[in-house]
């Protein structure tokens, strides 16, 4: 806030703090207050947030994506000019889902021991990311997007995500070409 006020910037700010105990509406620290003042605002600047492992409750961050619908994590990757690194004029991006897959937060222990996360894939988000992917190609003069997946494994889950992605459905509302990366959420 002290640079806003250092540039003269008239903004009218509203704090919130995260809750120290979980809000039953949000079922997280996240207040509900806090989630509603950016719904109503269209903006929101937020610092670090991290949730205690193993507590029992949603995560700050899952929270937010869910409850405001931030379901496209875009990431920008470019080369610095006059900074040397392994790779040369690197201009990429990524589009991941953002609400599903791992992010579902869908887990339980099986047994003493042994743990099961839930990745929960829908057509509906698979194809809400892939049109956000190909606007956002379309919108800034990108000529390809890509889709990242573990299809050969997970044949239902990433399966589903490749189909509705990558436009091998006859049916697709999606151009067949438009350089992003899509992807369903990976480990790398």
């Amino acid at each position: 806030m002290q640079v806003f006020r250092a540039a003269d910037v008239p903004i009218e700010w509203e704090e919130h703090h995260v809750g120290t105990e979980i809000d039953p509406r949000t079922q997280s620290f996240l207040t509900w207050e806090s989630l509603e003042s950016v719904r109503r605002n269209g903006v929101g600047l937020k610092g670090p947030m991290a949730t205690p492992i193993g507590k029992g409750h949603r995560s700050l961050n899952l929270t937010l994506r869910k409850e405001l619908g931030l379901y496209a994590n875009v990431r920008p990757c470019n080369s610095l000019p006059g900074y040397k690194t392994r790779y040369d004029d690197v201009n990429l991006i990524t589009i991941r889902e953002n609400t599903e897959g791992e992010y579902s937060g869908l887990e339980h222990q099986v047994v003493r021991g042994v743990v099961e996360s839930l990745k929960i894939i829908t057509r509906q988000a698979s194809l809400r990311v892939a049109e956000y992917a190909f606007l956002y190609a379309k919108t800034h003069g990108r000529q390809k997007v890509s889709a990242i997946h573990k299809a050969n494994i997970m044949r239902k889950t990433d399966g589903l995500f490749l189909k509705v992605s990558c436009c091998r459905n006859s049916n697709s509302r999606l151009p067949h070409q438009l350089d992003c990366f899509i992807l369903s959420f990976i480990f790398f």
